[in-house]
């Protein structure tokens, strides 16, 4: 059984454990408590002399959270998918969708009246 090869491989060069004494020491962290609407706890970890937000979003479920545990922000109301129709009608009323058509219904009549080919 003869085995060719390396014999580190698998291996790259510069590899090898690597501590706080080669990577220096680590910033002091403070590490903030946010509670969402489902009742889950994050805690993300900042820099001591960041700015730490107001919110954040769970991770767990994707809601907003606070710092306040008795009192999170309640769930935000998902609108349902709009259809391109819905969004026309939210911009004209009945009245300018019937004018709209009545004209073009007109233009089409005259362009068959004058023998034009429409594909």
């Amino acid at each position: 059984m003869a085995g060719g090869g390396s014999a580190i491989r698998g291996s790259r060069v510069g590899a090898g454990p690597m501590g706080e004494a080669e990577r220096g020491d680590t910033a002091p962290r403070l590490y903030i408590s946010y509670f969402c609407a489902r009742g889950h706890e994050t805690r993300p970890a900042f820099a001591v002399e960041a700015t730490v937000p107001e919110t954040w979003d769970c991770p767990r479920c994707g809601l907003t959270a606070n710092r306040d545990s008795l009192n999170p922000p309640p769930p935000t109301k998902i609108e349902p998918y709009k259809t391109h129709l819905a969004y026309v009608k939210e911009r004209r009323s009945d009245a300018e969708a019937a004018d709209i058509l009545s004209e073009a219904l007109q233009a089409l009549r005259d362009r068959r009246a004058r023998g034009d080919v429409i594909y």
